[in-house]
């Protein structure tokens, strides 16, 4: 009998075991998926910086938008002074419109008019321009809506769009109605 019962203890213990080792072994998981090409979006454009279009402000007539400079590239980029800017109609053609250096007395805003001042940015900083303009139709001419704009961060640098992102789902919308001025302030951090 004494069998019978080493036995049957023994079969209890390695049956238990069993089912503990069951319970405890770890799942083989799958390997990670290998990193995906970049987009478009996330892909760092050949000038080594991108260009996006932040919050924007509308008050009595008065606009501001942001524009964010961003380092993507893998050297320092230098900036020094104010960007040049298109504002492009739905089929993508330069509307006529005047873009002057500063606030253009279009209003007064704290820092718009301050002078510009050199900056080097390293790879994943990133610089900040605003655009200024009232949205002022006079009987002198049709108001004018842009959707779009085209950017040289600095006189000589390539143009590149100016991404919109998900908050301008329907364009960026500069509506400079008919006096035709817009006022960009200098890059600054």
């Amino acid at each position: 009998m004494r069998e019978d019962v080493a036995v049957k203890r023994w079969g209890f213990v390695l049956s238990s075991l069993l089912v503990t080792s069951a319970c405890t072994a770890v799942p083989e998981l799958p390997a990670p998926p290998s990193s995906p090409e970049p987009t478009v979006a996330t892909a760092c454009p050949e000038s080594g910086v991108r260009v996006a279009a932040g919050p924007s402000e509308a008050a009595t007539g008065l606009r501001v938008l942001g524009l964010r400079l961003t380092n993507c590239g893998e050297r320092p980029y230098d900036l020094d002074g104010y960007p040049l800017l298109r504002v492009l109609d739905t089929d993508g053609e330069p509307l006529k419109v005047e873009v002057a250096r500063g606030s253009a007395g279009i209003a007064t805003v704290e820092g718009f008019d301050a002078p510009p001042e050199p900056l080097t940015l390293w790879p994943g900083e990133t610089a900040e321009t605003q655009l200024m303009w009232r949205n002022t139709v006079t009987g002198n001419g049709a108001p004018q809506v842009g959707e779009s704009l085209s950017i040289a961060p600095a006189e000589g640098r390539p143009w590149q769009p100016v991404e919109a992102g998900g908050q301008y789902p329907d364009g960026l919308h500069i509506d400079v109605g008919s006096t035709g001025t817009l006022g960009v302030r200098a890059w600054h951090r």
